[in-house]
C-alpha cells in the first residue's frame, strides 16, 4: 500500500526542525523591560537623587518618603530596584539591618492584601505566613508592627503603581506605623504615572506622608537609541540588525512620549518575527510589521476586558458605522445617535441605561484609549456635540464584542428609521 502525503502535512518533530533553524537572540530575556542590564542608561541623576533620600537608611536612620511620578516606560521602576539592590549590598558589606519590599499595586491593591504581603517578608516559615483573605486587617497591621521591630533595622517599601491602591487607609496606616515603633523604621517609595495622585489624597494622609517628590522625564529619541544599543549587544548575535533598526524603533518610541518599553517591545518583536521568517537580519519591514502587530494586540486586548456598559455604548456606535455605511451616511456619529442606539441595546439586555452625561464620559475613555476619536465640535446655538469615528478595525472589535453570547445576538440589532441627532 502505498502512503500519499499532503502538501499541508507537518512532519511529527515540529519542535526539533524550529530548533534547527538559526536564532538571531543569544539571551532573550535582556530585549524584556524587565531585565535589569549592569548599568541603567541616561539616569544617572535620578540614581543619585533616590540613593541620596536612602542612604539615611545605612546609618540606621529613617529615609523620607518618596513620590516618584514620570509616564510609562521612563524608568521608574528600573531606577527604584537598582537603588534597592545597591542599597541592600552596601547594608550587608556595612552590616546594617536593611529590608528592601517591592509591591505591585496593581495586583496587590487593597489594603489587607498590601500589609500581608510585606507582613510575610518577615516570615520565613510557609506554614506561619498569613493566608490571602480571612484575618481581621488590625490583627495583620498588629502581626506587621510585631516581626518588623523584631526585626530591627529599616525597611525601605516600593509601592509601584501606588495609585492603584484601593482607598487610603494602607497609605495613612503605614506612613503612621514608625509612631508604634520602638527598634525598626520604615520608609515608603511611591511610584506613580498619575502626577495629580496626592492631590486626592485625604488630608490626613498628605500630612503624615511629608513626602519628598522626584519627576522622571521621557527620553529622548538619542538617549532611546542608546538604551536598544545596549540591550542589542547583550541580546543578539553580532551583525544579526541593520544599522537603521534601532535608529527607527527609538523615533517611533519617542513620538509616543519617550517610552523605553514601547522601544524595547517593539525591537524584541521585530527579532521575534524575523527569527519566525527565518531571515538572517532583522529589517526595517520586520519593525513595520512589528509596530502593527502591537498596536493591534493592544487594541484587541483592551477592547476584550472593557466592562458591559462601554461594550454596549462601542457596539452603538458599530452598529451606527454599519448603517452609515449601507445607507451612505456622513461615516460621522454624534453622541446622541450613540446614545439612543444604546438605550436599545439596553432594553434588549434588560440592564439600566446610563444617563447621556455618564455615556459621554465613558465615550472619552474609549477615546483615550486609542479604540475611537471623539472631537468636540460646536453647533453654535444647538450647543456642542462629539464626532465620534472608530480609529481600530471595526470588523476586529466586532468579532471580540462577539466572544460573549449576549453581544453575538446584540450585533443582529438593527437601526429604523433614525434621524440623524444634534
Amino acid at each position: 500500500m502505498s502512503i500519499f502525503k499532503s502538501k499541508n502535512t507537518v512532519s511529527s518533530d515540529i519542535f526539533g526542525r524550529l530548533l534547527k533553524s538559526d536564532a538571531l537572540f543569544i539571551d532573550r530575556e535582556a530585549m524584556r523591560p524587565t531585565y535589569m542590564p549592569g548599568a541603567l542608561l541616561h539616569r544617572g541623576k535620578e540614581i543619585n537623587d533616590l540613593a541620596s533620600v536612602l542612604v539615611v537608611a545605612l546609618r540606621g536612620e529613617t529615609p523620607s518618603n518618596v513620590f516618584i511620578y514620570g509616564k510609562t516606560g521612563t524608568g521608574k521602576t528600573a531606577v527604584t530596584k537598582f537603588v534597592g539592590k545597591e542599597l541592600l549590598k552596601k547594608g550587608k558589606e556595612t552590616d546594617k539591618n536593611i529590608n528592601f519590599v517591592y509591591i505591585n499595586c496593581e495586583i496587590v491593591d487593597t489594603q489587607y492584601r498590601l500589609l500581608q504581603n510585606i507582613t510575610n517578608h518577615f516570615i520565613n516559615e510557609w506554614s506561619e505566613r498569613i493566608p490571602f483573605t480571612g484575618w481581621p486587617t488590625d490583627e495583620v497591621y498588629a502581626k506587621l508592627k510585631q516581626l518588623v521591630d523584631k526585626d530591627g533595622g529599616v525597611t525601605v517599601i516600593i509601592l509601584d503603581e501606588v495609585d492603584k491602591l484601593k482607598g487610603d487607609e494602607a497609605l495613612y496606616n503605614l506612613s503612621r506605623i514608625n509612631n508604634y515603633l520602638e527598634k525598626a523604621k520604615i520608609s515608603m517609595v511611591g511610584i506613580s504615572n498619575d502626577l495629580k495622585f496626592t492631590e486626592f489624597l485625604d488630608p490626613r494622609v498628605k500630612s503624615s506622608l511629608g513626602e519628598e517628590n522626584m519627576i522622571f522625564p521621557p527620553y529622548d529619541a538619542g538617549e532611546l537609541q542608546d538604551i536598544l544599543k545596549q540591550r542589542v549587544d547583550i541580546a543578539l548575535k553580532p551583525g544579526s540588525i541593520d544599522d537603521d533598526v534601532v535608529p527607527l524603533c527609538s523615533a517611533l518610541a519617542a513620538q509616543e512620549h519617550g517610552d523605553a518599553r514601547r522601544a524595547l517591545d517593539l525591537l524584541r518583536i521585530s527579532a521575534e518575527l524575523a527569527e519566525r521568517s527565518e531571515s538572517p537580519k532583522i529589517t526595517k519591514r520586520f519593525v513595520r510589521l512589528a509596530q502593527n502587530k502591537i498596536e493591534i494586540d493592544r487594541i484587541i486586548e483592551v477592547a476584550r476586558t472593557l466592562p458591559t456598559q462601554s461594550k454596549q455604548i462601542l457596539l452603538a456606535i458599530l452598529l451606527q458605522e454599519k448603517h452609515d455605511n449601507k445607507t451612505g451616511g456622513t461615516g460621522v456619529i454624534t453622541t446622541g445617535e450613540a446614545y439612543e442606539i444604546y438605550k436599545g441595546l439596553c432594553k434588549k439586555t434588560r440592564t439600566d441605561a446610563l444617563t447621556q452625561r455618564r455615556v459621554a464620559d465613558l465615550i472619552s475613555e474609549l477615546d483615550m484609549l486609542g479604540i475611537i476619536t471623539a472631537r468636540v465640535i460646536s453647533k453654535g446655538r444647538y450647543g456642542r456635540t462629539r464626532e465620534i469615528k472608530m480609529s481600530s478595525s471595526s470588523n476586529d472589535i466586532m468579532n471580540i464584542l462577539k466572544e460573549d453570547e449576549v453581544f453575538k445576538e446584540l450585533t443582529n440589532y438593527k437601526i429604523r428609521g433614525q434621524t440623524r441627532l444634534i
